[in-house]
């Protein structure tokens, strides 16, 4: 009899469980006949993007020896334990391809001071790593820009691909900060400088 009462609360507890499982499910995804998914006005979206702003990452590596890089705005920490960084790269980038044959990458955070340097890399038909860039092979090879903040070296963990960008999740193998300078910003298209409150 107690065997049975047992067995039964169990089996109660588990149907609880999947129904309040079923419940969470549902509540985690769109109700798309309250909302018209996808349907968005594009230039409303991008204002209300344009508002947000982020700190600013140039992404380097050598792949077939050749230095390699684009400017990220998507940068963000992941995990502590193991440490993890990610960033999006667009679809179309015709860096992406390079980037992900490489065995791996540094992720160089730019001071307030290096906005041109974070043009120079978004831009399209330039030599990236001509002059007046100055940089140095890491101690894995790839290229780490001189007077950033900080910079960290990535091995590839995992990506992903997530709407018009892929997400790319890297294992930190080194991380280094050089100094405490002021990060550059990306707010409204535009490139600046944080200011401390007093």
């Amino acid at each position: 009899m107690t065997a049975t009462a047992d067995a039964g609360q169990v089996n109660s507890g588990r149907a609880r469980a999947r129904r309040a499982g079923a419940g969470r499910a549902k509540a985690g995804r769109v109700d798309t006949g309250r909302v018209d998914a996808g349907r968005v006005d594009a230039d409303g979206f991008r204002r209300a993007l344009a508002v947000h702003a982020a700190g600013v990452v140039i992404v380097t590596a050598q792949s077939g020896g050749i230095p390699v890089g684009l400017t990220a705005t998507s940068f963000s920490s992941v995990s502590l334990e193991p440490p993890l960084v990610s960033f999006y790269v667009d679809r179309s980038s015709t860096t992406w391809p390079s980037l992900r044959a490489a065995g791996h990458f540094a992720v160089n955070v730019l001071a307030c001071d290096q906005a041109d340097l974070a043009a120079r890399f978004a831009r399209k038909d330039v030599d990236r790593f001509a002059e007046p860039t100055r940089w140095r092979p890491g101690p894995l090879g790839a290229p780490l820009l001189q007077d950033v903040s900080a910079h960290l070296v990535c091995l590839p963990y995992e990506t992903a691909d997530v709407g018009d960008h892929i997400l790319v999740v890297g294992l930190v193998a080194e991380a280094r900060v050089h100094g405490p300078g002021r990060p550059l910003l990306y707010h409204q298209g535009r490139f600046g400088r944080f200011i401390a409150h007093p």
